[in-house]
C-alpha cells in the first residue's frame, strides 16, 4: 500500500491535469462559454445515476458516518472560525450561518433538499420550535436514521419523506389544478445537493412552484471559480465517478447568475476551500482512529479483503477531498452560498 505522502502527490498531479483539460474544452468567447455551460447544466433530465450515486455514498451503513463525521452528522463542509475550532464548533458555525443567510425564521415551513443524516434539519427543528421541517432524501438509510432521531428527540416538527430527486421533473397529476398545500413552503434549502443534478434548471423551475409567493430558496454548494464539468467514467480521470460520484458534477461560482429559471439570484457569498479542506482532513482523522470498527462494519457485507479494500478507497476520498479544497490554497475550488427568490 503506498504511503499518504505519495498519494496526495498522486492527487494533486491528477488535479493539474483536470484544470489544464477543462480550460481546454471550455470557450474563450463569454456566448459559447454560456452555451456549453447550458448543454452541461440545463438540458435533459433532472439527475442521472442516481440509484449508482445513492449506492456508492448514502447507503454506506450509517456506522461509517456516526464514527466519520462530527456530532452533527453534517455530511457538508463546516465553517472554521479559528485555528483551534473542533469539528462540532465548525458543524455548528456552518449551520448558523447557514440559517442566517436562509433567513430562517420560526413559524416558517422549511424544506430541507437533500437532507443527508439531518444535521440542518435537525439543528433548525430544535432552534425554531414553531417551524414545520420537512426533510428529503432518496435513502433508505438516512429515513429510517431520521424518523427514529425525530421521534427519540420528541421533535414533532419534523417529518422526512423518501423521494427520488429523478422523479422531479414528473408533472402533478392533470386534474390538480390548485398548488397542493402541503408542498408549499416558506423555505427551501439544499446543501451539497446540486452537485448531483443534470437538468439544475429545469430543478429551480419545480422548486419555484413549490415556494410560497414570498419564498425563498437557500442552495450551498461546491464550486470551481471559473470551470465546469461533469464526473464522467472517461477512463483517465473517472475514479471519483467511478467509486463516489455518478452522475455528478462540478458548477462554476457563477452557475445561478445565469441559470436560475423563474428565480432570480438575490445574493450570492463565497467560502474558501481551506474551510472545507479541513473538514475533509477532520473525517479522515476519524476515519482513522476508528478504522478496525469500520472495517469490521464493512466485512458484514463483504468478504474480509473486499472489507479493508473499501476501507482504503473511503481514505482516498477523503485525502480527494482535503486536496481539491486545498489546491490553490482554497481559492480554486471552493464552497458558494445563493439566495434565490421569486
Amino acid at each position: 500500500m503506498l504511503p499518504d505522502s505519495v498519494i496526495r502527490a498522486g492527487i494533486r498531479k491528477v488535479l493539474e491535469r483536470r484544470l489544464a483539460r477543462e480550460r481546454a474544452a471550455i470557450p474563450a468567447d463569454h456566448s459559447g462559454r454560456l452555451q456549453l455551460l447550458r448543454e452541461r447544466f440545463a438540458s435533459g433530465p433532472i439527475a442521472e445515476g442516481v440509484e449508482v450515486a445513492l449506492a456508492q455514498q448514502y447507503e454506506a451503513p450509517a456506522s461509517l458516518f456516526l464514527t466519520m463525521l462530527g456530532p452533527w452528522l453534517k455530511y457538508s463542509a463546516g465553517l472554521w472560525e479559528n485555528p483551534d475550532s473542533t469539528l462540532l464548533e465548525s458543524e455548528e458555525a456552518m449551520l448558523a450561518l447557514t440559517c442566517k443567510r436562509a433567513e430562517i425564521a420560526d413559524g416558517q415551513r422549511i424544506l430541507d433538499l437533500g437532507c443527508g443524516w439531518g444535521a440542518l434539519t435537525f439543528w433548525m427543528a430544535e432552534r425554531y420550535p414553531n417551524a414545520d421541517v420537512v426533510a428529503i432524501s432518496n435513502s433508505r438509510t438516512q429515513h429510517k436514521f431520521i424518523t427514529e432521531q425525530a421521534l427519540a428527540r420528541g421533535l414533532m416538527n419534523v417529518r422526512h419523506v423518501r423521494m427520488n430527486i429523478a422523479d422531479f421533473d414528473r408533472e402533478p397529476p392533470a386534474e390538480q389544478t390548485e398548488p397542493d398545500a402541503e408542498w408549499q413552503f416558506d423555505r427551501i434549502v439544499s446543501i451539497e445537493m446540486f452537485e448531483h443534478m443534470r437538468n439544475v434548471e429545469s430543478l429551480l423551475t419545480r422548486l419555484a412552484g413549490w415556494l410560497r409567493p414570498d419564498g425563498k430558496l437557500f442552495l450551498h454548494a461546491f464550486c470551481h471559480r471559473e470551470l465546469f464539468y461533469r464526473f464522467n467514467l472517461d477512463g483517465q480521470y473517472d475514479w471519483m465517478a467511478r467509486h463516489f460520484f455518478t452522475g455528478g458534477a462540478m458548477p462554476s461560482a457563477d452557475l445561478f447568475e445565469h441559470i436560475h429559471g423563474p428565480l432570480q439570484l438575490q445574493q450570492k457569498w463565497e467560502v474558501a476551500g481551506q474551510h472545507y479542506a479541513r473538514t475533509w482532513r477532520a473525517w479522515l482523522g476519524n476515519l482513522d482512529a476508528n478504522r478496525e470498527e469500520i472495517i469490521r462494519e464493512f466485512e458484514q457485507t463483504q468478504p474480509p479483503v473486499d472489507a479493508r479494500r473499501q476501507f482504503q478507497r473511503w481514505r482516498m476520498f477523503l485525502m480527494a477531498g482535503g486536496e481539491i479544497f486545498t489546491y490553490g490554497d482554497g481559492s480554486e475550488w471552493f464552497v458558494m452560498h445563493a439566495l434565490l427568490s421569486k
